[in-house]
């Protein structure tokens, strides 16, 4: 963390990157910037209805819930999220919302759905890295195709493992000490691949959208990108930022980091990719678990509320 607010203290330090930052900002239209932040904010609040409505589909199979308490539970997590731990409070702040006996079967559900995420995430980002490696970096034909072979069979796996999820079922069911949990994760064995497909076009849309938000507000800021170009590279900030570890509140740190390091091979304009990215992490996380602490308070602990 320290490195990286150097390295943006740095940044926006930097009298050339402050001047060809203000550029951009006095050229831009105040009707531009309306419309394009108003599109951002829309599509942030898209986006977590669509993982409410994935959330509900999940935990179909353990307890109905309707709509309204699934965006709650979701917002909810954001504010548990946002301090923990690569967001281990989300798990808590969602299965509190179900009733005592079904929250472990909850947050197996739940699981299920941040593997899906996680899968979409990691294929798209290795076949960003394919492109980024094939455009930008100068290696023999022969390590490429060992690179390009390399991240198909990894796109391969980690589908598989995601529409075969049953599997893990079986593995972990024979390690001694989980087969006492085997009637929680039993759950996994209800997830048919339709099921699956279901939620992984759930996943799916939340990329596109949380992509969308990116290439929106960067397209405004640095239009000369083409639209191709910038989704690549932020499909790669995705990539990366999910193997890492993380706390929300320290993640723009992270996020402003990767993103200026790959955007400087498309552009010069790295205190814009910085302002972009910030601003993404605080309407995508910021904001909404500021919303969500109106709903820490419906947290059903003990399971007696109404």
């Amino acid at each position: 963390m320290v490195l990286a607010a150097v390295f943006i203290y740095h940044k926006i330090s930097n009298n050339t990157n402050l001047r060809n930052f203000k550029a951009l900002t006095h050229s831009l239209a105040v009707t531009k910037i309306y419309i394009t932040l108003s599109l951002v904010f829309l599509l942030m609040f898209i986006n977590w209805l669509l993982e409410a409505l994935k959330w509900r589909y999940l935990v179909r199979e353990i307890e109905q819930i309707s709509v309204w308490k699934s965006i709650e539970s979701v917002f909810c997590g954001l504010t548990l999220a946002v301090f923990t731990p690569n967001r281990i409070g989300e798990y808590g702040g969602r299965v509190f919302f179900l009733s005592p006996k079904r929250r472990i079967l909850g947050i197996v559900a739940m699981a299920v759905g941040s593997v899906g995420q996680m899968v979409v995430t990691n294929v798209l980002g290795a076949l960003a890295v394919l492109w980024f490696l094939k455009k930008f970096v100068e290696m023999d034909d022969s390590i490429y195709t060992a690179f390009f072979i390399g991240g198909l069979g990894f796109c391969a796996f980690f589908i598989l493992f995601y529409f075969k999820i049953r599997w893990l079922l079986d593995l972990l069911t024979n390690i001694s000490f989980l087969k006492r949990f085997k009637k929680f994760f039993v759950i996994l064995a209800r997830y048919k691949t339709s099921s699956l497909f279901r939620v992984f076009l759930y996943c799916i849309a939340r990329f596109v959208v949380f992509t969308s938000q990116y290439c929106l507000l960067i397209s405004m800021l640095i239009p000369q990108i083409p639209v191709f170009q910038m989704a690549m590279m932020v499909c790669i900030l995705f990539f990366i930022q999910s193997a890492l570890p993380s706390l929300d509140l320290l993640d723009v740190g992270v996020r402003t980091l990767t993103a200026s390091f790959f955007f400087s091979y498309i552009t010069h304009q790295e205190v814009a990719i910085i302002a972009a990215t910030a601003f993404i992490w605080l309407v995508n996380l910021i904001i909404p678990a500021i919303l969500g602490s109106a709903f820490v308070f419906k947290l059903n602990f003990f399971g007696t509320n109404n």
